[in-house]
């Protein structure tokens, strides 16, 4: 009778990987989540912020105003159509740039909230953790005298809008 090794039990997965995994999981459910205007107007945004962009528009503004400085002028000096051509393209250019700042505004807002959220669970695990280390302290009979008074504030529950209101105070000098 031959023994068989059981397969190696599964190595825990790196809590960084397990993170950055989950990074892209949500950065890839947003750009899913994307509708297809919103893809156009991303790409628009790409391709309008690139230096290949300005270097375009250098070379065919100088190139539109020399053309018309010669006899062949179609849009005389003061070049009233480029103006208007400029003038619409800013009009499209400045909506673009409006509607991915929006976006981005709306996922920087969710992140946010998801920080919030994950820092105040930390926060209650700490302060779990705190009294049932003080509990098992007191069960076992060991006695530590906590004289300071930041060990005893940590472990009352964390009042999150008696902070908000400080914090607008410190930084406004009023509260909201």
């Amino acid at each position: 009778m031959r023994l068989v090794k059981p397969p190696p039990a599964p190595r825990p997965e790196d809590p960084v990987a397990h993170n950055i995994r989950a990074m892209v999981e949500l950065a890839q459910e947003a750009r899913d989540d994307r509708t297809e205007m919103g893809r156009v107007t991303d790409t628009i945004g790409r391709i309008a912020g690139s230096l290949t962009f300005i270097t375009i528009h250098a070379v065919w503004f100088a190139g539109w105003i020399a053309l018309n400085v010669t006899r062949f002028a179609f849009d005389p000096y003061p070049f009233s159509f480029l103006n208007l051509v400029v003038a619409l393209e800013a009009v499209i250019l400045t909506s673009v740039v409006l509607l991915t700042q929006n976006h981005m505004t709306r996922l920087a807002d969710r992140r946010a909230a998801l920080d919030l959220q994950i820092n105040l669970l930390s926060e209650q695990e700490l302060t779990a953790m705190l009294h049932m280390l003080n509990g098992l302290c007191a069960r076992l009979g060991v006695h530590i005298s906590i004289h300071d008074e930041r060990v005893q504030q940590l472990l009352a529950e964390t009042d999150v809008h008696k902070i908000a209101v400080a914090l607008d105070v410190g930084l406004d000098g009023q509260p909201k």
